[in-house]
């Protein structure tokens, strides 16, 4: 069947008009809109369709949405958009027509990957049907759950990364210590994210300002400033840069660990977001699974999570689609 499938933020919106058989999407055309150029997402949609038939659509939008008994709402984060599934449905003539959350998408995507769309860190013992867990690092910290339903996974969204940041060093209690009394409330996300890793390093800059780069001090209230230090770090030899982004790995590592833990993650732990594609040599250096497994008497079944990294940049609309799809045969 040929569905419609978006993902839809605060930069860009990106669509696809999607084949999907056998829950397995194919990509016949994409487009990508500048968001902040459109009043109301329709706009472009209509121009990506231009009188096309499609069978239904799955809007993924970066930001929470609602579920009411007939359609669902959302706000997107950082644009004036409100979306109702009803009216957007209406307007562009779709028979059927779901909003999901962003992250959930990469959920409902993980299915629809190739075995090179995923690096492996920890093979594991990975066990069919068993829960998984997903967690993110990119603009916030994304955690959701899948658990199996008995003809699928079901994806669900969680708020895990707002639970609290747990130190386990003497560097991070003086981290956590740090950020206490900026934020109250220190949570996960405050250090997994690409704002995270801004408080990262400036909290080692601060430490020990001698050895701070100038230049990328200067830049560390720029929207990609995650990204310099990530450059400092890999390229540039910025020793500091470089503690920052380990130590951002070490604790990713421990907060996928738990959360390994609390789902009995046997299905598979994977790591998606736009932070560990860029980091995928440092992930892949022993830092995170040392931290993964650091669980104490625990160790032996941390050992026995599959860790993978979704690298496909495209895999929330793979999950899009395929949830366009599964509303063909929902009541």
């Amino acid at each position: 069947m040929k569905v419609l499938a978006g993902d839809l933020g605060g930069t860009h919106g990106r669509l696809w008009l999607a084949e999907v058989v056998n829950g397995l999407p194919r990509c016949l055309r994409e487009a990508v809109y500048p968001s902040a150029d459109y009043p109301d997402p329709a706009d472009f949609i209509e121009h990506f369709l231009a009188g096309e038939t499609v069978t239904a659509a799955c809007l993924a939008v970066a930001g929470p949405v609602e579920v009411h008994t007939d359609g669902q709402t959302a706000r997107i984060t950082n644009l004036p958009w409100r979306l109702d599934s009803r009216e957007l449905a209406h307007r562009l003539g779709l028979p059927r027509l779901r909003l999901i959350n962003d992250f959930a998408a990469v959920g409902h995507g993980i299915d629809a990957l190739q075995p090179k769309d995923l690096v492996n860190l920890q093979p594991g013992r990975p066990r069919a049907r068993a829960p998984r867990a997903l967690i993110g690092a990119g603009t916030g910290l994304g955690v959701a759950i899948l658990v199996w339903n008995g003809t699928d996974y079901q994806v669900l969204p969680t708020e895990g990364g707002h639970v609290d940041f747990a130190p386990t060093d003497a560097l991070q209690a003086e981290l956590w210590a740090w950020l206490h009394p900026r934020h109250g409330h220190v949570s996960a996300e405050r250090v997994l994210s690409g704002p995270g890793l801004v408080n990262i390093y400036r909290f080692l800059a601060q430490r020990a300002p001698q050895r701070a780069d100038p230049a990328l001090t200067v830049m560390l209230d720029h929207d990609d400033a995650p990204a310099r230090i990530s450059e400092h770090a890999l390229w540039h030899g910025d020793a500091l840069a470089r503690e920052a982004v380990e130590l951002f790995i070490r604790i990713y590592g421990a907060q996928a660990g738990n959360l390994a833990l609390t789902t009995l993650a046997h299905g598979g732990v994977f790591l998606a977001g736009g932070i560990a594609p860029k980091l995928l040599d440092l992930l892949s250096g022993g830092g995170f699974i040392a931290a993964f497994r650091a669980k104490g008497r625990m160790a032996p079944l941390m050992e026995e999570f599959p860790v993978q990294v979704i690298i496909n940049t495209r895999v929330g609309l793979l999950g899009a689609a395929r949830v366009a799809a599964q509303e063909v045969s929902a009541p």
